[in-house]
């Protein structure tokens, strides 16, 4: 018998007309920064288009990253990152001459002087950074894409939450539900092979957000583990608004979690390795199953709540879906 699990939900999948396919990020999938939306603005009464001479002086002629100290040129004066130096082979891009250890201090002077704004700012980012500054930010920025949170490959695709649902949905085959409960099947044939660790995900929609609840074997020490756990499409801080249940029996015995959704920011191996969720013991997985204990079949429902503020008390009202 082969691995498979079922979803059993009171409610319809989604609509496909929900899920939108359009992918506002698309201009960050390349190495390159796209520009086309940012107009003209005033820094420090001076304006700078990123597109002017300044700003492509500062874009590195190899990998067209904006460039940060050390800034190396050759005798010619072509300029180029510290990273792509060592990979050129000390020889420039441009003219071929060797390039030696010469470092372009008035460009990064002139870099020290300018401020520009997030280059997620078409996607709704307002802040405005000295060039320094700029790459640290835009590597937390609260409108930067996410990953896909697809595990068992790896993804490469990066977007809003509407165009992740629709590629989960669409080339990844993920299947999706509406509603706030839920009730896994899980059966596998051999529960002593975790060599290919089975991953499984679904989506749920619920309170107009999008959950993904993994279910995964893999190997905890010397011995299998199975375990469950729920992530949030969104931000962190968005996340703490929601709990959720998980509860695996059998044989008049079973196991209940509780906890936070973590975030898709968090990528799916750190949520599993730091054991945030619901795991199950192959032993106590077998006699869930019942049985000759050479099958596993598991049962997992669950529920997700939103904690709602009491205002005249102050403490947290769990608001179920009906």
């Amino acid at each position: 018998m082969e691995s498979s699990i079922e979803c059993v939900t009171s409610t319809d999948g989604l609509d496909e007309e929900e899920i939108s396919r359009t992918n506002p990020f698309s201009q960050f999938s390349s190495s390159k920064p796209s520009h086309n939306n940012i107009n003209n603005t005033n820094l420090k009464g001076v304006v700078i288009n990123p597109a002017t001479s300044v700003h492509e002086l500062l874009e590195c002629p190899v990998c067209t990253n904006s460039m940060y100290p050390p800034i190396h040129q050759c005798h010619n004066g072509h300029t180029l990152c510290s990273t792509c130096k060592a990979r050129v082979h000390n020889r420039c891009p441009t003219c071929r001459q060797e390039l030696g250890d010469i470092r372009c201090l008035a460009l990064e002077k002139v870099a020290e002087s300018l401020e520009l704004p997030c280059k997620y700012c078409s996607l709704g980012c307002p802040e405005i950074f000295p060039y320094y500054s700029k790459l640290k930010h835009e590597a937390a920025c609260n409108f930067r894409p996410y990953n896909c949170p697809y595990a068992g490959s790896e993804c490469s695709i990066v977007g809003d939450i509407p165009y992740l649902v629709a590629h989960l949905r669409d080339d990844h085959k993920v299947d999706m539900h509406s509603g706030c409960t839920f009730n896994h099947r899980y059966v596998k044939s051999n529960p002593r092979d975790v060599e290919n660790a089975t991953w499984m995900l679904t989506v749920f929609h619920c309170f107009g957000q999008y959950f993904c609840l993994h279910f995964e074997a893999f190997q905890l020490g010397m011995a299998p583990v199975y375990m469950a756990f729920l992530r949030f499409m969104g931000d962190e801080t968005d996340a703490r608004n929601y709990s959720y249940s998980l509860e695996v029996g059998g044989n008049g015995r079973k196991l209940i979690w509780e906890g936070t959704p973590r975030s898709i920011r968090d990528s799916h191996r750190k949520v599993r390795d730091s054991h945030d969720g619901l795991i199950i013991q192959r032993n106590m997985a077998l006699f869930f199953s019942g049985g000759d204990r050479k099958e596993l079949k598991l049962r997992v429902t669950g529920r997700i709540w939103k904690e709602q503020q009491n205002q005249e008390g102050g403490a947290c009202i769990p608001n179920f879906c009906s």
